[in-house]
């Protein structure tokens, strides 16, 4: 999948409901493994639910009756695992993503927040940078976001977190901006082929 409009400025990206494409789990079953890329496989509690495919995997993780999709999407409760095509433009004003120079932003104005949609959201500096284990043997260029969930007078009225794990060889970024329990032990467990 790519992305598919740009609506005010926001990426919209396609995720529709589980196909073959994606994993579907049932909630009866402990876990379910997620292959990204055909080289990174996930061990996913079975109550996570898995949109999308390909470069742009949407895993639900709590409250989202069904996802619309928009990577921009308040209320639901989630984390991507995105690839070379949101990549290429996953930079404020469209740019490639650089975990560099910002978070990955692709927007050219001020998108809704995670948890309001009434209010936009801004980031800062990164506060945290490093290294986190993705699976053995690999290391993902990894950063936590302050975000501020602001009124278009710029009063802040809450604020999150998006934490970023990047593989710049594989092409593979993951993105939460819930703080989601158990990811990062499900990323340290990851497997590689």
């Amino acid at each position: 999948m790519i992305i598919s409009a740009v609506v005010a400025g926001v990426a919209v990206l396609a995720a529709p409901a589980p196909t073959s494409a994606a994993v579907s789990s049932s909630s009866t079953a402990a876990t379910t493994p997620l292959s990204v890329r055909g080289v990174l496989t996930l061990t996913l509690p079975g109550t996570w639910h898995v949109y999308g495919g390909g470069d742009q995997i949407r895993v639900v993780t709590g409250a989202c009756a069904r996802p619309r999709g928009h990577y921009y999407e308040p209320n639901c409760q989630s984390f991507w695992l995105l690839g070379g095509q949101a990549l290429k433009t996953g930079g404020e004003g469209f740019q490639p993503y650089n975990p560099r120079r910002g978070p990955f932003y692709p927007a050219v104005d001020v998108p809704p927040c995670a948890t309001d949609p009434s209010l936009g959201q801004v980031f800062g500096k990164a506060v945290a940078a490093g290294y986190r284990a993705v699976g053995a043997g690999h290391k993902a260029r990894y950063r936590v976001w302050p975000g501020r969930c602001v009124r278009g007078n710029g009063e802040q009225k809450s604020t999150f977190s998006q934490r970023e794990w990047y593989l710049p060889k594989e092409r593979i970024l993951i993105v939460d901006q819930w703080n989601t329990p158990g990811l990062t032990t499900v990323l340290k467990n990851a497997t590689w082929s």
